[in-house]
């Protein structure tokens, strides 16, 4: 087994980044999620609401990151400080945490290419959003703004499972950037993830645990690069992986310590 390939997504529900190695942090790889779009009432924006998100490609860059996105000049956002924090969900029904705002500039070209008033705020300091209880796996203050887990591993066996039922059914397939992992993997039997939840794995120096597999939503249904919209694979995972009331694709992972990851670094999972 070895790491395929890794990503980020400097703000939430961007275009993805690859990476030949990323640093392992407490709450994720570095960089991931850290930054986050937000309504009038500081609650998250993502691609469940609008799927222009994927035209943003956000590229960090020492203190802060450059936004870019076709048809719009580069604007480089400092990291803020200073500014008195604001508090916002990452989804409604989540609990509230502080994070800084980006300022007028960032908050105006983000609200040009989404077509609403919105802002960008900063997690200086990750913090716990999720109830304590809320999930098997508590991870506590070490997440950014990942929906629930620190990170996502995917592996390229179960893709090709799901596009072999994707075939059979007269669909067209799908590849792995419609579901946003942050770590890819090779050389396993599809589905043979479902089975680490609850154990140690070891990538390069990073130790991990697997907290179970990830139930997936209509993100899964958006064209990573069109931003166009379908019923796939959604529709053939409810066939096929509807376990427990949800449709599973992938697996979160919680750092269990600091580390590096590099495409090509062997997976090792514990007995």
């Amino acid at each position: 087994m070895r790491l395929a390939a890794a990503h980020t997504y400097p703000v939430k529900g961007c275009h993805r980044l690859d990476h030949d190695g990323a640093r392992v942090e407490p709450w994720g790889l570095a960089g991931d999620r850290r930054w986050l779009v937000v309504d009038a009432d500081g609650v998250g924006i993502t691609q469940r609401e609008t799927t222009a998100l994927v035209g943003l490609r956000a590229v960090p860059r020492d203190d802060g990151l450059v936004l870019r996105a076709a048809g719009r000049p580069d604007l480089d956002v400092a990291e803020p400080t200073g500014a008195p924090p604001l508090p916002v969900r990452v989804f409604r029904n989540r609990l509230p945490v502080p994070a800084l705002p980006a300022g007028r500039a960032a908050d105006d070209w983000l609200g040009t290419l989404l077509g609403r008033p919105v802002r960008l705020v900063h997690l200086a300091r990750p913090t716990r959003h999720l109830a304590p209880g809320d999930r098997a796996h508590d991870t506590g203050d070490r997440v950014s703004f990942a929906d629930e887990y620190p990170l996502l591993l995917a592996a390229t066996a179960s893709l090709d499972a799901l596009n072999a039922w994707l075939a059979g059914a007269g669909e067209e397939p799908v590849p792995m950037s419609r579901f946003r992992p942050n770590l890819v993997v090779t050389g396993i039997p599809a589905w043979a993830e479902d089975d680490w939840a609850g154990r140690r794995l070891r990538i390069g120096s990073a130790r991990f645990r697997a907290a179970g597999s990830c139930g997936r939503c209509v993100v899964t249904t958006t064209d990573q690069e069109t931003g166009a919209r379908g019923k796939e694979p959604l529709r053939t995972l409810g066939r096929h992986r509807n376990i427990g009331g949800k449709l599973l694709f992938g697996l979160h992972l919680v750092p269990d310590g600091p580390g590096v990851v590099r495409v090509g670094d062997p997976v090792r999972v514990a007995d």
